[in-house]
């Protein structure tokens, strides 16, 4: 069996999600499915994927903008399915960061032949995340989700923690504070950008003396320095 092995199946069609989710239950494969990009990315920021199969033309975002948002923290791979036949759909596909173009109708055998080399090649081993993370006395357990400062334990909220891990786990890379709503709050946030201001700040004073780690970019939004 190949449980650990981990799909996401993205797209609007009940039908088209109902085939693929039989190739993957065929072959022992675990899996999310989502409708829409937002939901995708939702899933994708929480779970760990072996590879992503993927409609381009996706309701509330779409498949491209999905596609980049994952290339920017993750090389797993990704397969776009579309009954787009047009060259230059193929050719903005690869431009995202997709990996594979196929078109529906698909043979499932095929699909299911693609997703089976793309496993091999990456030795599934995608988006690893260590389970502990150690910045000097800053230590944070992605598993359970703590975080210590100098073997003390500390309280962060959900959003304080996704902002912390993300930020360490992309470092000397500076992020916008759009940006940084996009990939810990997600596009259907509302709130202001100044949001991040106010997580940065109580973040830093609970991490002391290490909140040096988290470093402000004037006029621009934070990164974290290692």
């Amino acid at each position: 069996m190949n449980s650990d092995i981990r799909l996401l199946i993205v797209d609007p069609s009940s039908i088209v999600r109902a085939e693929i989710r039989q190739l993957a239950v065929s072959q022992g494969y675990s899996f999310d499915e989502a409708a829409d990009g937002i939901a995708a990315l939702k899933l994708f920021r929480r779970n760990d994927y072996n590879l992503i199969v993927m409609d381009p033309d996706l309701p509330e975002l779409d498949g491209g903008n999905v596609c980049r948002q994952i290339r920017k923290v993750s090389e797993v791979p990704v397969l776009f399915i579309s009954a787009r036949t047009a060259e230059q759909d193929r050719l903005c596909a690869f431009e995202v960061g997709a990996d594979d173009f196929i078109l529906k109708p698909f043979y499932p055998r095929e699909l299911l032949a693609r997703i089976k080399v793309f496993l091999y090649r990456t030795g599934s081993k995608t988006k690893c995340v260590a389970d502990k993370i150690t910045f000097n006395g800053l230590f944070i357990n992605t598993v359970s989700r703590e975080v210590m400062v100098d073997d003390r334990p500390v309280q962060l909220t959900p959003k304080e923690y996704d902002l912390l891990f993300f930020l360490s786990q992309n470092p000397n890379k500076a992020y916008s504070r759009e940006a940084l709503l996009n990939e810990v709050w997600g596009y259907c946030f509302t709130g202001s950008d100044r949001t991040i201001d106010s997580h940065i700040r109580t973040l830093r004073e609970i991490i002391r003396p290490y909140d040096g780690y988290i470093v402000t970019v004037w006029g621009f939004g934070y990164k974290f320095v290692v």
